[in-house]
C-alpha cells in the first residue's frame, strides 16, 4: 500500500466520521399521539400527555390499550399469539403494535417518525 492509497483511506475514514453526527443526530422527535385503528378504519386518536385506558372492540373480543407516561401499550388482547402485547411500550414515532387476529393496530404519532416506509 503506498502513501497515497494511505491518504485516500485517512481521508475518506475521516470524512464518514465528521459527516455521521451531521447525517444522524439519534433524535426521532417527540412523540405527541396515539392513533388506534380498529378493522379498516381509524377508532380514535388520544394525546399522550394524559393517562387512560381504552377498549377497542374487534371480532374476536376486546383489544385494551393503556396510554400513559408519553407512550402506549397494548395491556391485554383476545389473539392466541399476543404479538402486539409482548411489543412492549410505544414511545417514538413510528412505533407500531399490530393485534392482526382481532384487526386491531395502535401507532404512535409524532412529528417526526422513524421511518419513512416499512415492508414486510
Amino acid at each position: 500500500m503506498t502513501w497515497t492509497d494511505r491518504l485516500v483511506l485517512v481521508i475518506a475514514i475521516s470524512g464518514v466520521a465528521l459527516l455521521y453526527p451531521w447525517l444522524w443526530d439519534g433524535r426521532e422527535g417527540e412523540a405527541e399521539t396515539v392513533r388506534i385503528w380498529a378493522g379498516d378504519s381509524e377508532y380514535a386518536r388520544y394525546p399522550l400527555d394524559r393517562p387512560r385506558t381504552v377498549e377497542v372492540p374487534g371480532p374476536l373480543g376486546t383489544t385494551v390499550v393503556e396510554i400513559a407516561d408519553g407512550g402506549a401499550r397494548v395491556v391485554s388482547d383476545p389473539g392466541p399469539r399476543q404479538i402486539c402485547v409482548r411489543a412492549g411500550r410505544l414511545d417514538t414515532p413510528g412505533d407500531q403494535a399490530l393485534c392482526l387476529p382481532n384487526r386491531v393496530a395502535v401507532e404512535i404519532l409524532g412529528a417526526e417518525p422513524r421511518y419513512d416506509t416499512i415492508h414486510y
